[in-house]
């Protein structure tokens, strides 16, 4: 298998990680049970799955929120974490010129820049997560300490309740 960015950074960082492949059916819609459908096919528990959601301020600075992708995010919570006054998903159209990555093989990990990262703080109740390897079809499993680490993430409460 080839290694993606995210993987490079990992093995760089010396953090240890599994990767899973599952068949990619192009459907990445949170309302549509993408998560689902992707522990599913892993055999994983849907909870354990984080997605990535990019996202741009007012003042046209990018984030990086990763939270279980089972959760819509609390755009208020995401607003107070990152300090912007309004935010919203960058368009998917302009999500591989900006990270280098597409709509459902988005990592955390190995962006085009570096942008701040703000991680779920309920990823740390598990002892493993699985979040995009970087391309679609491929998770990469590490421990939720592991993924803060390599992403130098703050951790907050994003969930819409």
């Amino acid at each position: 298998m080839k290694k993606t960015n995210a993987m490079r950074i990992l093995d760089g960082l010396k953090i240890k990680y599994e990767t899973l492949s599952y068949d990619d059916d192009g459907e990445h819609e949170l309302s549509r049970g993408a998560a689902g459908k992707t522990a599913e096919k892993l055999g994983i528990p849907p909870e354990c799955v984080y997605k990535t959601i990019v996202m741009r301020s007012e003042s046209k600075q990018v984030f990086v929120f990763c939270q279980c992708a089972l959760h819509e995010i609390n755009l208020k919570k995401a607003r107070a974490a990152c300090g912007a006054k309004e935010i919203s998903p960058v368009k998917p159209d302009e999500l591989l010129a900006l990270t280098g990555y597409v709509r459902g093989g988005c990592s955390p990990l190995g962006m085009k820049k570096k942008f701040p990262v703000f991680i779920d703080e309920s990823a740390l109740s598990h002892e493993k997560i699985y979040v995009s390897a970087g391309m679609r079809g491929e998770q990469i499993c590490l421990s939720p300490s592991d993924l803060v680490k390599a992403t130098e993430a703050a951790t907050c409460d994003l969930i819409l309740e």
